[in-house]
């Protein structure tokens, strides 16, 4: 009898220990599909996240071509401004040597014209010319006296 009654508790805890690992391993099957189907929705929010990403550099890249796009032409547009400011800029600088010429001329007219007018009231170097500042009582600065004396001079012929 105890032969019997030992395999028969020795069954029911077999089969209590068979329920308890069906329940364990059911447990355990619940667990692996919960994190399988977690780790899926977390790999379905890293690829969107990594697509938002994407997105958001491809307008990133987008927007800069643009901009590019826009310095360039302000490039473009400042550097044509650029030759044509230095080439008005080489056009007033020989105009200034040309209008420096002939101040140069008008200058030794002057001189010449107040020496021959004049014998001590006129300076005696015509770079003093532009400095001298003490004219006689008969002549302006431009020697218009002497001028209303002579025949005018036509400045142009000189050049």
């Amino acid at each position: 009898m105890s032969s019997g009654t030992s395999s028969g508790s020795s069954q029911g805890t077999q089969s209590s220990r068979s329920e308890d690992d069906l329940d364990l391993q059911a447990q355990m099957e619940k667990r692996r599909k919960r994190r399988k189907e977690s780790n899926r929705e977390s790999a379905r929010r890293s690829r969107l996240r990594k697509q938002q990403h994407l997105d958001d550099l491809t307008s990133q890249v987008n927007q800069l071509k643009d901009q590019n796009k826009q310095l360039s032409m302000a490039l473009s547009i400042t550097s044509q401004n650029l030759v044509a400011v230095q080439a008005q800029n080489s056009v007033l600088q020989t105009q200034k040597m040309e209008l420096d010429s002939r101040l140069g001329a008008l200058t030794d007219i002057l001189w010449y014209m107040n020496s021959s007018t004049s014998t001590s009231t006129g300076p005696t170097n015509p770079a003093m010319v532009n400095s001298f500042t003490t004219w006689s009582s008969d002549s302006d600065i431009l020697g218009a006296s002497a001028w209303n004396q002579q025949q005018p001079i036509d400045l142009y012929q000189c050049f």
